[in-house]
């Protein structure tokens, strides 16, 4: 599960906000043919979730990760991507070891992963806010 928010500079929540999601699938390929790992949210109280598998590695790219393509009336665009702290590159360590994706420009896009749910019903949850800049 992947949720998040969606801000302004200011903190408030952006209650017109488009959250557009595309990924691989946990084997490192893209449906260019239709939609699956696909998705545009459209949160009315700037709170958004879904639930997908982790995106599989692929040769043009080193690290995991979810595109992302954030809009709301009055702001400017976002085009940014979520990378995982539990992905291999970064052997436990994504501290030190993030830039070993060229396109990482921040260790704040590696977003921690956590165990969440019942023993019997576990599953892998990442939080991931947008702050969105006004015009």
């Amino acid at each position: 599960m992947v949720s998040g928010q969606v801000f302004d500079s200011r903190g408030e929540l952006i209650s017109s906000a488009i959250v557009e999601v595309w990924q691989t699938n946990y084997q490192g390929f893209y449906d260019l043919d239709g939609y699956s790992y696909r998705a545009k949210l459209t949160p009315a109280d700037g709170k958004y979730e879904f639930s997908t598998v982790m995106p599989g590695h692929y040769p043009a790219r080193v690290c995991q990760h979810i595109h992302y393509l954030v809009t709301a009336p009055g702001h400017h665009p976002l085009v940014t991507q979520l990378y995982f702290s539990t992905d291999p590159v970064f052997e436990g360590d994504p501290d030190k070891n993030y830039t070993r994706d060229p396109l990482i420009t921040s260790r704040e896009l590696v977003r921690p992963v956590t165990l969440v749910g019942e023993p019997k019903d576990l599953h892998a949850a990442v939080n991931f806010e947008v702050v969105l800049e006004t015009l």
